[in-house]
C-alpha cells in the first residue's frame, strides 16, 4: 500500500521557471502519482513509498514478465525463464512528484531466512503508462521479504540556479515486510 500523497517542502523561488511552469509540473507529478498508485495498489501484488531525500521512492512487486531487448537493431523478445518475481522500482522529485530519470537504482532483497540477494542493478523499463527502474529476479521461496533501494546521485545537468541544487547526494530506503508470492508471465509476443 502506498503512503498518502503529500506535498514535500521546498524552495518556491526559481530562476527560470514562473509560477504557472512550477505548477504545471506539479500537476504532471500528480497524474505520475495517481498511475503510481495504481500499479502499487491495483495491478501489483505488493507495493508503497517512503520519501528519501529529494526522492519518493516507490516500489511494486508482479510476477516475472517478459521484455523486448534491443539488440543488433532488432526488438527480440525474452521470456521471463527461471525469473519468478519483477521487482519495480520508481524514483520521483520529492518536491513535484514527476519521475526523474537517468538514475543508477539498485535493489536488494533480504529473503524471510535472511539471506541476501543482490544488489542488482534496476534497469530503466519504458512501460505504457509507468516509467520505471526495474528486473525480473529469481527468488528462492516466498514470504514476507526486505527491499532495499539504493539511488546514486544523477550526473545529469540540473537547470535553475535555485531549484537545480538538489538530487546531489545518494539514499537508501528499506521497505519491510514486502509479501512476494512467486510466478512468471511468459507470453508470445504478436507477429
Amino acid at each position: 500500500m502506498t503512503t498518502p500523497a503529500t506535498t514535500p517542502p521546498r524552495d518556491p523561488g526559481s530562476s527560470e521557471a514562473t509560477e504557472r511552469q512550477l505548477r504545471l509540473a506539479v500537476a504532471q507529478g500528480a497524474a505520475y502519482r495517481k498511475a503510481l498508485d495504481h500499479m502499487a495498489q491495483d495491478v501489483a501484488d505488493a507495493g508503497g513509498t517512503q520519501q528519501a531525500g529529494d526522492y519518493l521512492v516507490g516500489y511494486a512487486i508482479e510476477k516475472a514478465e517478459g521484455m523486448y531487448h534491443l539488440e543488433d537493431g532488432e526488438l527480440v523478445w525474452h521470456n521471463p525463464g527461471a525469473a519468478n518475481a519483477h521487482v519495480e522500482v520508481v524514483v520521483c522529485d520529492g518536491a513535484d512528484g514527476r519521475f526523474v530519470p537517468g538514475l543508477n537504482v539498485s535493489a536488494t532483497l533480504v529473503t524471510p531466512g535472511g539471506q541476501e540477494l543482490g544488489p542488482f542493478p534496476q534497469e530503466l523499463v519504458w512501460h505504457p503508462m509507468l516509467y520505471h527502474y526495474a528486473r525480473n529476479w529469481e527468488l528462492p521461496e516466498d514470504g514476507e521479504y526486505t527491499l532495499r533501494v539504493h539511488v546514486d546521485p544523477p550526473t545529469f545537468m540540473r537547470h535553475d540556479e535555485i531549484n537545480g541544487r538538489r538530487f546531489a547526494a545518494p539514499v537508501d530506503v528499506e521497505f519491510a515486510g514486502v509479501r512476494i508470492e512467486r510466478g512468471a508471465e511468459p507470453v508470445d509476443p504478436p507477429s
